[in-house]
């Protein structure tokens, strides 16, 4: 959950409903998955957060151009986020994708950084949980299901790829604009 939270992919999809499994098969109890998934959601959100605090802004004035982020784009997620961005980190962490990477705006924005690990932490108790519980429901039906979501593996990297096609052509076509 540390790796996930820092931005690195290692999806807590995976994670917390092994986990999940995990308490099914005796090892380890819910409660205490649920509060290291969460601790461990604070821990990267945390190293996420000191880079965009002490990096952010700058090396996105400086080089955001090459991934696409204009500087109209960092004032706009500015005034965004000054207005929303206490709510943000404490909904987004229960929302795929974006509870990975909510802490940098939060680091760029300099939250503050008590606020920012309170609705950090509790605003991820209730992600760990449903997966958690997920794949402690799931059980013994955990290998069958992994077979039977293989299936979807080649539809779900068709679908990245044409997401990320998608969102390339509309960013360098409002570049052009």
């Amino acid at each position: 959950m540390t790796i996930e939270s820092a931005c690195i992919p290692l999806p807590s999809e995976i994670i917390m409903p092994f986990s999940g499994f995990l308490v099914y098969s005796g090892k380890f109890r819910l409660w205490d998955v649920v509060l290291s998934g969460s601790l461990g959601n604070l821990i990267g959100s945390l190293i996420a957060y000191a880079v965009g605090y002490w990096g952010g802004r700058p090396l996105l004035l400086k080089y955001g151009k090459y991934v696409l982020i204009s500087k109209d784009e960092i004032e706009k997620s500015d005034k965004w986020f000054s207005r929303f961005g206490h709510e943000a980190v404490l909904i987004s962490r229960n929302l795929p994708i974006i509870r990975t990477f909510i802490s940098l705006p939060a680091g760029i924005a300099k939250m503050n950084i008590f606020k920012f690990s309170l609705y950090t932490f509790f605003g991820s108790i209730p992600w760990c949980f449903a997966l958690a519980y997920a794949g402690m429901i799931l059980g013994s039906n955990w290998k069958s299901l992994r077979l039977m979501l293989e299936k979807f593996d080649i539809f779900i990297a068709v679908g990245i790829l044409l997401f990320i096609i998608i969102f390339l052509w509309h960013k360098i076509n409002s570049l052009r604009k």
